[in-house]
């Protein structure tokens, strides 16, 4: 078999299993165990096979087994992992991906001894010893730096490159790393990413306990990371929960925890939250990042021999440069980026995109490494005890562990001056940032845990999307907009509030399909609220489901009768669906609701006009004219019902007075030409056309379009239509 046979054959599998065809699932097995010749896997199959027949036969007796589905769903559970084991096997024998490459090679590579490795990950005690006898010794503490960094990616790769978690030797590693006793934050940050990733693989109950085990650890960098990875897992591999009870059982003593399941419910939100992240990232380079470049000259220029970032104290900006800002047209600018920052959407993306092409990044365990300034990767960036806000900078919340790596190892590129400066310019800015960051982690732990999970996705994020190897893995945040269909989510729904929660943040951000399949199950749970329909018909509105959007309005006004938006939404709804009269009376009601809107008297005048009642259009538009004599929307309307309504000469009035305004457009003097044409004034019609056609930058096939359009128009007003090509080939000869 080839790599893409075993996986086609693998998820052959997963769909028998799926639809319960299990006599399929054992043959399709088999298949796998005649190209793998494991004498182990086709006895263990041949026994399923044999419990399942049993289990048939006595079905087909008539006998009563209370324990027949438990059963099958062992059974189901047992055909999956053996699957999942030979697809891992043979893809380690096969397969030229990259991670099963590694996979077949590390038992080859320089091996660590139990002795070694207890060694190397023990740094914090080595050092304490170090500093005990006031040793100076920089060498040993490079020494005791490297073994641990060597201890620390060798655990990475044995956690993540491991086929099964069965072995003592591999609990024995796990449970003396994840022991509370055992404090090194980075050892245990790293294990729990490596199951993850193991996992993301190939499923494997005992390392999904593992997993679920880890969130309950003491240190937040772990329980954090372990939380994030327990979302992804659980979302690949939704439909396989039901025949594993352990799991479940695991999961349900979470729910009984109110701290970890608003931990879960943040997550998830962060997650769905990385669906924008690409717009983030267009739209910072598109628009902000060019405008915000348009500062450089202008501050080169306006401060000659002065630093403008310069503060002069904490927090006070240098006038000159905020008026320069303000001169500039950048400070909207500036002020959507910290908007976007503060939202919590990942501004950095773009700008590091191009920062992870550093060694260090080669090393494939280093993009999960969570950020320290001992690494000997930054520790020279480090070694000096001064205070700098490269220090501060890099420990606060801003940025991801690698991208704080990117950072650093940039700054390492620098001149060594430029460098030092950089580093002793912003002292008393760095003790500044330095306490917000303590008084931070202790008044507010629950903003801590934010920051964490916030910052490992994008990391994980970082790592699907840009590494050298991203096409040989399977995208995690493909799973970004199912978070709400899985197992996990309906366990933590419990309570109403998360699911409303997580609805909202759909509806927020514009992903209305998710958004309506939350609010429909809420409908279904028994809400009714006036504001739930709202939402549910603009959600539906904007799907372009408008009957729909109609039902759900109309139960928001049933529910808040005289609500003006609604209303306005109902009639905009009966519109957009071509029934005109039903749009006329809903906006008359909401008129009646909100008088002298002029946005509901233009749409009342629009649907007279589309039932071709001009008169009582135009008797509406007189008293708009009065009311507003200057208004150009009410003018632009006019000049049109007057056309329709074949009232030339009120058409050609408005028309007259609509051109002499500032924000004339296109279309309203191809309407004020149809008018000359109509009233034989073919010079001024000509010259009306033609600045149409400057004003639409000569191009020709759209204002051809734009005139085609009004064929009807124009026909109702007494112009035939075969003048209308003759009129068009005199502009067409005239321009080009």
């Amino acid at each position: 078999m080839t790599p893409t046979e075993i996986h086609s054959t693998y998820k052959k599998i997963l769909t028998y299993l799926t639809e319960g065809r299990l006599k399929n699932a054992f043959e399709t097995t088999a298949e796998l165990n005649a190209e793998l010749q494991s004498p182990a896997h086709a006895q263990n199959l041949e026994n399923m096979q044999t419990s399942y027949q049993y289990l048939l036969q006595y079905f087909m007796d008539g006998v009563d087994d209370p324990e027949r589905k438990s059963i099958y769903n062992k059974l189901r559970a047992r055909i999956f992992t053996l699957a999942a084991d030979m697809r891992d096997e043979l893809l380690t024998r096969d397969s030229t991906n990259f991670e099963f490459t590694q996979k077949r090679y590390f038992p080859f590579t320089a091996q660590l001894s139990p002795e070694n490795l207890k060694n190397g990950i023990n740094r914090k005690e080595k050092l304490t010893e170090l500093h005990e006898i006031n040793s100076g010794d920089t060498d040993k503490e490079n020494q005791i730096e490297a073994e641990f960094e060597n201890a620390v990616r060798y655990l990475f790769n044995y956690f993540w490159l491991k086929s099964g978690y069965d072995s003592a030797e591999i609990m024995e590693i796990y449970n003396r790393i994840m022991d509370d006793e055992f404090n090194d934050s980075v050892v245990k940050s790293m294990i729990v990413s490596a199951i993850t990733l193991n996992l993301w693989r190939t499923f494997n109950e005992n390392k999904l306990l593992m997993l679920i085990d880890a969130c309950n650890s003491a240190d937040m960098n772990t329980q954090q990371r372990a939380l994030v990875g327990l979302c992804f897992i659980l979302a690949k591999y939704n439909h396989l929960l039901p025949y594993f009870p352990s799991i479940r059982n695991r999961l349900v003593l979470m729910t009984d925890d109110d701290i970890l399941i608003e931990k879960l419910q943040n997550i998830i939100i962060q997650i769905i939250g990385t669906t924008e992240t690409d717009q983030i990232s267009k739209k910072l380079q598109e628009e902000i990042f060019p405008e915000l470049m348009k500062l450089r000259p202008m501050m080169d220029q306006g401060l000659t021999g002065e630093n403008p970032l310069n503060m002069d104290e904490w927090g006070e900006i240098n006038p000159d440069w905020q008026e320069m800002i303000e001169n500039s047209g950048a400070s909207e600018k500036i002020q959507e980026f910290a908007e976007l920052e503060m939202s919590g959407a990942d501004v950095y993306m773009s700008t590091f995109s191009m920062l992870k092409s550093f060694p260090f990044f080669q090393e494939f365990s280093n993009w999960f490494l969570p950020f320290y300034t001992e690494n000997q990767a930054v520790k020279p960036l480090f070694s000096s005890d001064e205070k700098s806000l490269i220090t501060a900078f890099v420990n606060s919340n801003v940025m991801c562990n690698s991208d704080r790596y990117s950072f650093c190892m940039s700054i390492l590129r620098m001149p060594d001056m430029q460098r030092d400066m950089m580093k002793q310019s912003f002292s008393q800015a760095a003790e500044q940032m330095e306490e917000m960051n303590k008084d931070e982690a202790i008044i507010a732990p629950n903003v801590r845990a934010k920051t964490i999970s916030k910052h490992y996705i994008q990391d994980l994020f970082r790592f699907f999307k840009l590494n050298t190897h991203r096409s040989d893995f399977a995208d995690m945040f493909q799973t970004s907009l199912i978070m709400h269909k899985t197992y996990l989510f309906d366990m933590l729904s419990i309570d109403d509030e998360i699911k409303k929660n997580i609805a909202e943040y759909y509806f927020s951000k514009k992903l209305y399909p998710q958004a309506l399949e939350l609010y429909s199950e809420i409908e279904k749970e028994g809400e009714t609220s006036a504001e739930l329909y709202q939402k549910m018909g603009y959600a539906y509105q904007q799907n372009s489901q408008l009957t729909l959007a109609l039902q759900a309005y109309k139960k928001a006004d049933i529910i808040q009768p005289d609500d003006f938006w609604t209303n306005r939404k109902i009639a905009l709804c009966y519109r957009l669906l071509g029934d005109n009269e039903n749009a006329l009376s809903t906006y008359r009601h909401a008129d009646f609701i909100k008088p002298d809107n002029l946005s509901v008297q233009l749409q009342i005048v629009n649907c007279l006009t589309e039932l071709k009642r001009y008169d009582e259009a135009l008797k509406e538009l007189t008293k708009l004219n009065k009311a507003y004599p200057d208004n150009q929307k009410v003018m632009r309307t006019t000049m049109w019902v007057a056309f329709n309504a074949k009232n030339i000469a009120q058409a050609s009035y408005f028309a007259s007075i609509l051109l002499d305004t500032a924000d004339v457009t296109a279309y309203d003097r191809m309407i004020a030409g149809h008018i000359d044409w109509c009233m034989n004034k073919n010079k001024e019609a000509r010259e009306k056309y033609d600045y149409v056609l400057k004003m639409l930058d000569n191009n020709w096939d759209m204002f051809v379009n734009m005139f085609r359009q009004d064929s009807e128009l124009l026909n109702a007003n007494g112009v035939d239509n075969e003048e209308i090509p003759l009129i068009l080939d005199s502009i067409a000869f005239q321009f080009f």
